[in-house]
Formats: C-alpha cells, structure tokens, sequence
C-alpha cells in the first residue's frame, strides 16, 4: 500500500509539473507573438479603441470562453474601464438591447466560429458597433467580422486528450488582464480610484488613508524638548500609545521615547534626565496621506507597534497597530 501511495504521489507530481510546463511554453509563445507577430500591434489597436469609447466593453463568450469573459469584464470594470458581460444566447433573446452604439463589443472563441455568435455578430455588423475578436482562428468567421482581431497562437492544450480548455483559456485570461493593466496605466488609474471601486473588505481597507484612522489632538502624547523624564512618563500613561513625541521649538518631532526605552534606562538616573537624553532620535514616521497598507508595512518591518503621522516635520497624528486591526487591514 505505501509503495502503490509513493507511485500515485509521483504521477501527481510528473502530471503537475507537466501542466505548468504547457502552461509557461504557451506564455512564452504569446510573448513572442506580441513582440515579433502581428499580435502586438493588434493589441495596441484594441486598447486605442477602447480608449475612445464613449461607452462600455460588452463582452461576451459561451462555455469556458464565457467564464474567461467574465472575469475580464470585472477586472476592466474595476480597474476604470466600464464593461459588462452579455451572453450570447440571451443576446438573442433581448439582451442585445444592452449594446449601443457607443459600446464596443469582445468576442471570445477559441475556434472562431462560435454559432451563438451569429445574433451578435449581425447586430454589431447592422449598427457599426466596433468588434474587438479574441480567438485562435485567424480565418474564422468571427476573426474576418471584427474590427480588431486578436489572433492567439494555436498553443497545446494541457489536457492530455487535447479536449478541456486549460492553455488556451490561460492565454485567453493573460491577454484580458494585459488589455485590463494597458488601460489602466493610460488613464493613469490610482490607488485612490481603485478605493473608490473597492470599498470593501481587506483590499478596500488597506487603500484608506492613515488619515482616517489616526488619533489627533487633544489626543497625541507629546511633550517639548528640556522636558524631565517624569513629565514624558506621565504623557505615556495619560495617553495609553506606550511612546511619547518629543517636539523641538519649531514643532517638529525631534525624537521619541517608548516603554522599551524608559525600561533599557532605569537605574540610571532615569528621572533625573531631561526628555533628549533618553528619545530616539529620527524615528519612523508616515504621512497621513499615505495608505494604511504602507503604515502597516512599515510597522511589520520595523517590529513597532505606533507611528506617528507628520505633515512638514510636524506631528498631526498617530496611528497604532490595533487601528489598523480594527480596520481590517490584516
């Protein structure tokens, strides 16, 4: 039983590593098609048209064309290209009424000569809605309709039957998240855009802003320079964040002191010091404009549990661990 367990495993094994390695060849042709084909060029016309749309991306496939288009849909929708997803036997019965004018449609087909296409491809021929073709079959029907057509390499399926779509639904799927990436970056799509379209969850709490989270006055923990040690022990305890700000004449933050610090000093005189004796100088600070991701990155990289948010030098704020906690960052 152990040996015949051993076997499978391998088999797994050599099956897996098989897959991926169909997996990347097919990639690698893709790549090679962009940079030395015509595919390249074509993709650049795709993206130039939608860039001049004055409507949506409908996209549309059947079986797992249709998945991939799905999912390219949401990506576009979410990255700042509106696009939606219609299938295309609902198209013949209704859903055409979705497309207008002002829209562009892409079709997805491996072969080309998808027959669910033929309602869409006559109403997109009727009333010169732009068709962006993502296939395989440069002399397919679908291929010679389009506008735009995306030939594919015709890469080896990793099925061993050469049946279920697997490489090619994976290029298909690269060549939406490429046409997705080209458009953001044209239309210079922020991190604070994406917040707007994703406001919820983790993703949608790392894009806030330290900002929006942070502690401000009356409740910072600061104290001047030439300050003795009693007085920062108090601000420490009356504020509750286990550091105190040290802030120089002009008020900016000169340096902190922290429970660790005033611990690593006791029995030397530690109440007898003035406040610039005991700081560390240059702490880690943040803006307040930055992301709560980077504040917890920060954080995380440095083993500390508080920064202080600054704005010219000055202390406008501070942030702890538990906020970004209770704010679903982790």
């Amino acid at each position: 039983m152990l040996k015949l367990a051993a076997a499978n495993e391998d088999a797994v094994g050599a099956s897996v590593r098989k897959t991926i390695a169909i997996a990347l060849a097919a990639l690698r042709e893709v790549e090679t098609e962009i940079a030395e084909g015509e595919l390249g060029s074509a993709l650049d016309q795709a993206v130039q048209l939608i860039l001049g749309l004055k409507g949506r991306v409908m996209i549309s496939g059947i079986g797992k064309s249709g998945h991939i288009g799905r999912k390219i849909a949401a990506t576009l929708a979410s990255t700042g290209t509106p696009a939606y997803f219609v299938h295309p036997t609902e198209a013949s019965h209704g859903d055409l009424g979705m497309i207008t004018r002002d829209d562009a449609l892409l079709a997805i087909s491996w072969s080309g000569e998808t027959t669910e296409f033929a309602s869409l491809l006559a109403y997109a021929e009727r009333f010169a809605v732009p068709m962006i073709a993502l296939t395989s079959g440069r002399n397919s029907t679908l291929g010679k309709a389009a506008s735009v057509a995306l030939v594919l390499p015709k890469v080896t399926e990793a099925c061993p039957h050469g049946l279920a779509p697997t490489t090619s639904t994976l290029i298909q799927m690269a060549i939406g998240d490429a046409i997705a990436m080209a458009l953001l970056e044209a239309r210079s799509f922020g991190a604070q855009d994406f917040k707007v379209f994703h406001p919820g969850g983790q993703l949608g709490a790392q894009l806030r802003q330290v900002q929006e989270v942070m502690h401000r006055e009356p409740n910072l923990p600061l104290c001047a320079v030439g300050a003795g040690m009693g007085e920062a022990i108090l601000t420490i305890t009356e504020k509750g964040f286990g550091t105190v700000g040290v802030i120089d004449q002009e008020g900016r933050l000169a340096g902190i002191i922290t429970d660790g610090d005033i611990r690593r000093h006791i029995g030397n005189g530690l109440m007898e010091k003035r406040v610039e004796e005991v700081m560390t100088k240059t702490p880690r600070t943040i803006s307040p404009e930055a992301m709560l991701a980077k504040a917890m990155q920060t954080m995380e990289g440095q083993k500390i549990n508080v920064l202080f948010a600054v704005e010219e030098g000055r202390p406008v704020g501070i942030v702890h661990m538990l906020d970004l906690l209770r704010a679903g960052v982790a």
